[in-house]
């Protein structure tokens, strides 16, 4: 799996003695210990040409009680707090935000909490700011529920869509940040990938299984990916830019199993 730094991690005393104690922890038995967690970054990508956000802090929850002031509540040391841009990390791209060791037991919620300098960089260039709502500024609370086990190391990843995160607010020309972001580890579900031509289509791809929908925008290859998604039955809906006088196209049946990546035939758009 390709994984992308944004920055130059500046590991601070904290974080080097957190990779100390999970070197320590790969040393003793399986059973014991507590549960190392990495927290990634990825992105579900939208029709611009950078999304900046501001990363501040991710909070973990290993209790039952998820109100903002619980005791369960642990802030995940990070290794770069600040911008990453969204549109870098698409297609299985993703980058570390940080770790913490956790007792065995069950995550039950994730907290992102986002800075004020989060912007847009439109197809003209042009650079706005994005809004955030202020009933999000104390944190984005995220379901996880996943239980972990003493010893074993976990990845979860938060896979940002960037296309539906972002609302235009009317006539005002005032772009909104409302984020949607959906959690997996990476060692569940399983992936699709393939390739959608001619690049001039500017096509994107949905996948849909029942009332699940999942986006992806291709790269300048065409190359696409869906990962960490549940096993099963999906249609594969290929929907060029309307200006261009392509067709849409549909795959049906695309079976996808847990821990495999299902490669699709290259599939070539028609005017």
């Amino acid at each position: 799996m390709q994984k992308q730094f944004l920055f130059l991690p500046m590991l601070t005393g904290a974080i080097i003695a957190g990779l100390l104690l999970y070197s320590s922890c790969q040393k003793t038995s399986v059973s014991t210990g507590p549960a190392h967690v990495e927290f990634y970054l990825t992105d579900d990508p939208g029709p611009y040409q950078a999304v900046w956000i501001d990363v501040q802090q991710v909070w973990v929850n290993t209790s039952s009680d998820t109100s903002s002031s619980s005791s369960g509540w642990q802030q995940v040391p990070l290794l770069k707090p600040g911008l990453y841009n969204l549109l870098s990390l698409r297609n299985g791209v993703d980058t570390i935000l940080g770790a913490i060791d956790l007792p065995a037991g069950r995550i039950s919620q994730i907290r992102l909490v986002l800075g004020t300098n989060n912007s847009l960089v439109l197809n003209d260039g042009t650079q706005v700011a994005l809004t955030t709502p202020s009933a999000q500024q104390s944190g984005l609370k995220l379901n996880v529920d996943q239980t972990i086990t003493a010893g074993i190391p976990y990845a979860i990843v938060l896979d940002f869509d960037a296309a539906r995160s972002i609302v235009k607010a009317g006539n005002s020309g005032n772009y909104l940040l409302k984020p949607v972001i959906r959690t997996f580890l990476k060692s569940t579900g399983g992936a699709i990938d393939g390739y959608v031509l001619p690049d001039s289509a500017r096509a994107q791809v949905w996948a849909i299984m029942n009332t699940d929908t999942i986006g992806a925008w291709p790269d300048s290859t065409g190359y696409y990916k869906f990962w960490g998604i549940a096993a099963g039955s999906y249609q594969l809906v290929f929907q060029p830019d309307t200006t261009t006088g392509y067709q849409d196209t549909t795959l049906n049946n695309i079976q996808v199993t847990t821990g495999q990546v299902t490669h699709v035939d290259t599939v070539w758009l028609h005017r």
